[in-house]
């Protein structure tokens, strides 16, 4: 049986991974079914969607870096001194 030789470019030969078929073809199957799950929101999950939304369109939220800085003021309270 003929194998024809395959040359493969240097610029890209850093980039390749060889994977037995099966191996390969079970990936494919597991990201299939992981991603071909879909969220199904209760109604108190939709009503506070819309809420969070709403607030968003009305200007009510703050930058994650506020957020973030907040955070951190609350967990950084100076201790009481100890003798």
């Amino acid at each position: 049986m003929f194998m024809p030789t395959i040359t493969i470019p240097s610029s890209i030969k850093e980039e390749l991974i060889a994977v037995p078929r099966r191996k390969y073809e079970e990936f494919l199957m597991w990201q299939k079914i992981k991603y071909s799950k879909t969220f199904q929101p209760t109604k108190s999950e939709l009503r506070a969607l819309a809420l969070g939304r709403k607030d968003f369109e009305n200007g009510n939220y703050i930058s994650w870096q506020e957020l973030k800085h907040e955070l951190a003021n609350r967990r950084s309270k100076p201790r009481k001194k100890t003798i």
